[in-house]
């Protein structure tokens, strides 16, 4: 049976009064890509410290390998690390940054390495630059290439692109994944960006007051959100009330809809049901169910805000040149080819 490059059980952090991390189980496996998504101060970059050996676990255990790293340092724990400051020595040439690592090879062998390291990153010819010399995209390759060069079981990202624009930032991410998976290297990869966890996961982690609520697949935790605070987390979402049918089906404002686990659900009971803004589909109609209140213009599409004859509110996602002003009524229908979330009213 595959052994999991990265182990943690029940892995608890606390502070003084202030528990950071709380109870946290978490497999990576070889090759795997799992992204830590949560808001600011919610433990996600404590976990990575623990992991990583810079922080010592209040409780639990953690395990690289197959090994155990109670006691075991930072530096011989087989990972590596890359950040949002890039960490990069400012005083020293771009290839001296990189060997600084390999100082257990050979004269001959580092360089070779560090030859290897900057012909992954696509920045081969720039190892006698300086940091400076270099754009923070350039700079952030540079903090990979160096985590890189000594083979690491698995490499963790601590929201990495975040001090990048957002075009630098997309195309960057996807050079680090694209090097992550021809390497075949693990990697943790936290965000509060909820759009690079999606791009870039073969799983993704809620973690939400130091507890990692929900991990899966990037479509699962998208459109079945373990709880409503989870669908918050994970993108734009209204709730429509609903009731449920003897037959399973579920009696909404948008008409009957089907809603995965209903089975779990009783006829008659209360629940609202998870909307996303590209689950909906408009039609000007004046015997519509709904009417157009605002629309806010993206740029590549139009968020349009409608209110439905029930009272409830919903968003729909349309293209940039969609001419449907407020004021106009409205029919609202459900696009959605999967059954959707519904959660017990409390």
């Amino acid at each position: 049976m595959e052994t999991p490059v990265i182990r943690g059980r029940a892995l608890t952090k606390r502070f003084g009064d202030i528990l950071a991390v709380d109870s946290v189980d978490l497999d990576v496996w070889p090759g795997e890509i799992v992204s830590i998504l949560g808001a600011s101060g919610c433990g996600k970059t404590t976990l990575l410290r623990l992991i990583a050996g810079f922080e010592k676990p209040t409780s639990g255990s953690i395990s690289i390998l197959g090994r155990d790293m109670s006691g075991v340092p930072p530096d011989k724990r087989g990972l590596g690390m890359v950040v949002q400051e890039y960490a990069l020595f400012p005083h020293i040439t771009v290839e001296r940054n990189i060997a600084f690592g390999l100082q257990n090879l050979d004269d001959s062998r580092r360089a070779e390495r560090v030859s290897e390291a900057l012909e992954l990153v696509h920045l081969a010819g720039f190892g006698p630059r300086y940091p400076y010399e270099l754009s923070g995209g350039q700079q952030q390759r540079v903090a990979l290439a160096r985590t890189l060069a000594p083979n690491p079981a698995a490499v963790l990202l601590d929201e990495p692109f975040s001090n990048l624009d957002s075009a630098m930032r997309q195309r960057l991410r996807s050079e680090v994944e694209e090097i992550l998976r021809y390497q075949r290297t693990a990697g943790v990869f936290v965000t509060h960006d909820r759009e690079q966890a999606f791009a870039m996961a073969d799983r993704v982690g809620v973690m939400v007051d130091g507890r990692l609520l929900q991990i899966g697949a990037p479509e699962r935790i998208y459109h079945f959100p373990a709880s409503a605070e989870i669908a918050g987390l994970t993108g734009a979402r209204d709730f429509v009330a609903g009731r449920v049918r003897d037959d399973g089906g579920v009696d909404t404002p948008l008409g009957v809809l089907r809603c995965a686990d209903s089975e779990s659900l009783a006829p008659g009971e209360s629940v609202s049901v998870l909307i996303r803004p590209d689950d909906l589909e408009l039609a000007a109609d004046e015997n519509g169910n709904g009417t157009v209140v605002s629309r806010e213009f993206r740029g590549d599409e139009v968020i349009l805000n409608v209110l439905l004859d029930s009272g409830d509110s919903v968003r729909s996602r349309r293209r940039s040149f969609s001419r449907m002003p407020a004021g106009s009524r409205v029919r609202v229908v459900p696009v959605r080819p999967i059954p959707f979330a519904a959660y017990r009213r409390v």
